[in-house]
């Protein structure tokens, strides 16, 4: 998910420490204050800054997203940025997800008011954040692009990592949403998970063959594509998932 991004600087602020950001707190209460005074902020238990319409004839898709990382919901405004909440979810670095976290409120050079919701902040384990814009990158206009700029210098001055993702390459993309499908707890079964890591320990194994080395089929399978969503079994998911992929135990995997 590359930013493929040339931004334009017209439109972004002439210091970023004159920035201010908002946000709505867990329990409701909305919040506005200098970007500097909002780096300890938990921004992973924000609630949206912003509500996602629905009406007839819209072109974008909201929805929730169960998320295994939060083992609740989190809202999305399109398939596009579904689809990031995913991969987000999937990455084991990522401890917490929120969605529309907070505005982000300047003045151009020129003077006028500007602001920016970004569509998602990532608090990864060693407590650095990842923000997220979702935008297809023939739908980047010089106003998306300026804002964009102003965002990522926010970001730098906060200490965190920004970045606009496109489209995921639809071959990852379509193994994320069937592995997504097995990402709740309720596939886990301890004893056919022990039996799935000892088939998978020493080599790769084609992947149906290790599922009916394991067990009955029926009942191995839930439990491999729920290992292979939490990381410890490995496939190379650059090509379609299928019968005959090699699937091995990932390096350091304990449970």
């Amino acid at each position: 998910m590359g930013d493929g991004l040339h931004l334009l600087t017209g439109g972004a602020p002439n210091d970023p420490r004159g920035m201010e950001i908002g946000f709505v707190d867990a329990d409701g209460r909305e919040h506005r204050m200098p970007l500097a005074a909002a780096a300890d902020v938990p921004f992973e238990q924000v609630r949206p800054v912003r509500a996602f319409p629905t009406f007839k004839g819209q072109r974008n898709f909201p929805g929730w997203y169960y998320a295994a990382t939060t083992q609740g919901h989190i809202a999305f405004e399109s398939w596009l940025e579904r689809d990031h909440l995913m991969c987000l979810d999937f990455d084991p670095d990522v401890h917490a997800i929120a969605a529309q976290p907070f505005w982000l409120f300047w003045a151009t050079e020129h003077g006028l008011r500007r602001s920016h919701a970004p569509d998602l902040l990532a608090r990864r384990a060693d407590g650095s954040a990842l923000v997220v814009d979702s935008r297809p990158a023939e739908r980047i206009r010089p106003r998306d692009q300026r804002a964009f700029e102003a965002t990522r210098q926010a970001c730098s001055e906060l200490g965190w990592d920004y970045r606009v993702w496109g489209q995921v390459d639809p071959v990852f993309m379509a193994n994320m949403r069937w592995l997504a499908g097995y990402r709740h707890e309720r596939c886990y079964n301890a004893t056919v998970a022990d039996r799935l890591r000892s088939v998978f320990t020493d080599q790769e194994v084609p992947l149906t063959q290790g599922a009916v080395q394991a067990g009955e089929p029926l009942r191995t399978l839930p439990v491999l594509f729920h290992l292979m969503w939490r990381r410890e079994l490995v496939a190379d998911l650059s090509l379609l998932l299928g019968e005959h992929t090699p699937v091995s135990v990932a390096r350091g995997a304990t449970r």
